[in-house]
């Protein structure tokens, strides 16, 4: 377990993922070219274009993706995307499958849940700016701004902060070490933790 999960001070209620470059290594509109299929062999963990490109999530977003919407963490994730694909990154998040948990039976068929899945905070992908995107999700979610921690790879995206949001930016994708770090930065805001600690 990662230590801001043992240390019982308080999280976020609520994450949210930019999509491009944050949680996948590539731009929706352009590089993957539809139809798209859950890969052969992959236990439908990447999708193949039309092209016979196989794509994916980052490495570790699997993992953090399915600790997050674990019933016992008491956190809520959204996707905020000015991707212009709406449907395109619908159907990526829908084809692309969590690994299954390691306790499912290695004789059973059954796969992980669909990405789209864990985000019980809905999704904003639509171009514009994404303080837009910020107030539609707390006006369904009814989270205070305080309370979420956002992470984007493009600084022009800070502009969420004047909204309360604290932002991580990521460069080369999320990790568990940009997530710790995000939870980090969102105590201090908070005043949870202090520099000294």
């Amino acid at each position: 377990m990662p230590p801001w999960l043992e240390d019982s001070l308080p999280l976020p209620k609520l994450i949210v993922l930019d999509l491009d470059y944050t949680v996948w290594p590539f731009y929706s509109d352009i590089h993957p070219a539809p139809p798209l299929r859950s890969s052969p062999n992959s236990n439908s963990t990447s999708i193949t274009d039309r092209n016979g490109e196989t794509f994916s999530l980052y490495p570790d977003v699997p993992a953090i993706l399915s600790l997050f919407s674990s019933p016992s963490i008491p956190v809520r994730i959204a996707v905020a995307s000015k991707s212009p694909v709406h449907d395109l990154c619908k159907e990526i998040l829908k084809l692309i499958r969590l690994p299954p948990p390691e306790s499912s039976s290695s004789f059973s068929s059954s796969k992980g849940k669909k990405t789209l899945e864990v985000f019980d905070g809905g999704l904003e992908i639509y171009e514009g700016t994404k303080l837009r995107h910020f107030e539609v999700i707390s006006r369904r979610t009814g989270i205070k701004y305080e309370d979420m921690l956002f992470f984007d790879d493009e600084r022009p995206n800070r502009e969420v902060e004047r909204l309360g949001v604290t932002m991580r930016l990521v460069e080369d994708g999320l990790t568990w070490e940009e997530v710790g770090r995000g939870i980090d930065l969102w105590r201090r805001r908070r005043g949870i933790i202090t520099s000294g600690q």
